[in-house]
């Protein structure tokens, strides 16, 4: 069965897109609305994120912890932010290879922002059944697209939560 190598989902946050963008830019931030992601760490000069920027993701699902590296390919203020997967490992990226993009797309719309989020798989030298095999061991039966549509729709929800809510 062929896979399905991008899945993307779109949620209207009521913010401006430029202030959208600032907090989805910040890969140290994305632990807030990921279910997966907890957190970065960026190597080398922290600040507003740049083409070229390094991170360190922590993840975890279930009982597995895992960190990847991750490098910004687009970072427009309040239009797109977006990053390649290119290592995995235990404790360290030490795997290294095509993995996935994640692209976040920032559109204005009445009264706010539409972002889109997209998820698109870089493994494309993996054969079909051997990725779905492993896609399905590692997500418990499901292919990463299904899984990750779920994904982003909770964090879409949870970052709208967040930017929506009331100043206490």
């Amino acid at each position: 069965m062929p896979r399905t190598m991008s899945v993307s989902d779109s949620i209207v946050v009521l913010a401006d897109p430029s202030d959208v963008y600032d907090r989805l830019s910040d890969p140290t931030a994305m632990g807030r609305w990921s279910p997966e992601n907890r957190g970065a760490r960026v190597l080398g000069e922290r600040g507003e994120a740049y083409v070229g920027m390094v991170f360190d993701g922590r993840n975890k699902r279930g009982p597995v912890s895992w960190t990847t590296r991750c490098t910004v390919t687009a970072a427009d203020p309040g239009r797109r932010f977006a990053f390649r997967v290119h290592a995995i490992g235990a404790r360290r990226p030490l795997l290294r290879g095509p993995i996935a993009t994640w692209e976040y797309r920032f559109e204005a719309v009445d009264g706010g922002t539409r972002v889109t989020e997209t998820w698109t798989d870089d493994r494309r030298a993996w054969p079909d059944a051997v990725a779905n095999a492993f896609d399905r061991v590692a997500t418990r039966g499901h292919t990463f697209a299904a899984f990750q549509r779920r994904n982003i729709r909770t964090t879409l929800e949870r970052l709208k939560a967040a930017l929506e809510a009331p100043d206490v």
